[in-house]
C-alpha cells in the first residue's frame, strides 16, 4: 500500500504539471462562471452544467487516460523491472491519474460552488456538489476503460480510437438505440427493461442521480421517470449510485487482471 501511494503521488505530481490539466480546469471555470453571468436562473445553469460535465468530462478522462498510458510506457516498463508487485504499479498509475483530474474538476467548478453559497438555495448547492462528485466518478469510469483498451492495444492509434468510440457510444449512440427499442416495443410493458438499459450506461446513471436529486421530472427522460416511479427519489438515488460504482469496479478489476498478465 505504501509503494502504491508513492507511485500514485509521483504520477499525480507529473499530471498536475500537464498543460492539459491546466486547460481543463480553466475551461470549466470559464464555462461555469459564464453561465451564471448570462442567466439568473440557477436551475437552467445546473441543467446546462449537467450536459457539459456529462459529455466533456468522460471525454477528457478517456483521452487523458489513454494518452498518459502510451506516453508513460517507458516509465511503466522501468517500474516493472523493479522488485515491485504489478498490482501496486497498476493502482499507483490509476490513482495517480484519477486524483489530479478529479481535483481539477473540483477547482474548475469550485467557483460555481462559491456563487451558490453566496446567493443560491441549499437544494441547488447540494445538486452542484452531487454533480461534481458524479463528474469525478465518471472520470474514474472512463479512465479505467481507457487504460483497459490501451493495455489491450499496443498500437497507440488503435487504443485511442477504440477509446473515443466507447465514449461516443455511451454519450450519443446509446440513447438513440434505447429510444429505438422503446419505440419499437412500445406496446409491451418496458419499465423493468428500461431500468436495465439505463444501468448499462454510466452517463445515463449519473444523469438520473442528479435529476432525482433535483426532482425535475420533466427533464428526467423516460428512464429517470421510471426510476422515480419504481423506487422513489431516495431509493432511486441509492440504487443508481450503487450501479454506477459497479461501473468503476468492473473495468478497474479487468484492467488490473490484463495489466498483471501482459507481456510488456
Amino acid at each position: 500500500m505504501n509503494l502504491t501511494y508513492k507511485i500514485a503521488k509521483y504520477q499525480a505530481k507529473d499530471v498536475l504539471r500537464s498543460r492539459w490539466l491546466i486547460g481543463f480546469t480553466f475551461f470549466l471555470g470559464v464555462i461555469t462562471s459564464g453561465l451564471f453571468y448570462f442567466t439568473a436562473d440557477t436551475e437552467k445553469v445546473i441543467v446546462s452544467l449537467i450536459n457539459i460535465v456529462f459529455t466533456i468530462v468522460p471525454l477528457i478522462g478517456a483521452i487523458f487516460g489513454a494518452l498518459y498510458y502510451y506516453n508513460s510506457k517507458e516509465y511503466i516498463i522501468f517500474l516493472l523491472a523493479q522488485p515491485l508487485q504489478r498490482k501496486q504499479i497498476f493502482f499507483g498509475l490509476y490513482f495517480g491519474i484519477v486524483f489530479p483530474l478529479s481535483l481539477s474538476l473540483v477547482f474548475g467548478l469550485g467557483l460555481t460552488v462559491i456563487l451558490f453559497i453566496a446567493k443560491g438555495s441549499l437544494i441547488y448547492l447540494v445538486s452542484l456538489t452531487v454533480l461534481i462528485a458524479l463528474g469525478a466518478v465518471l472520470l474514474s469510469v472512463f479512465i479505467g476503460i481507457s487504460l483497459f483498451l490501451s493495455i489491450l492495444n499496443d498500437d497507440k492509434a488503435k487504443g485511442l480510437g477504440f477509446t473515443l468510440l466507447v465514449w461516443l457510444f455511451f454519450s450519443f449512440v446509446y440513447d438513440g438505440i434505447v429510444l429505438l427499442l422503446l419505440t419499437a416495443f412500445s406496446d409491451y410493458p418496458l419499465e423493468s427493461f428500461s431500468i436495465i438499459l439505463s444501468m448499462l450506461n454510466p452517463i445515463d446513471l449519473a444523469r438520473i442521480i442528479v435529476m432525482l436529486n433535483m426532482d425535475i421530472s420533466v427533464l428526467m427522460g423516460y428512464t429517470g421517470a421510471v426510476f422515480q416511479k419504481f423506487f422513489g427519489s431516495m431509493l432511486g438515488i441509492g440504487f443508481s449510485t450503487t450501479a454506477l460504482f459497479v461501473w468503476i469496479i468492473i473495468p478497474l478489476l479487468l484492467t488490473k487482471h490484463f495489466f498483471i498478465k501482459k507481456d510488456f
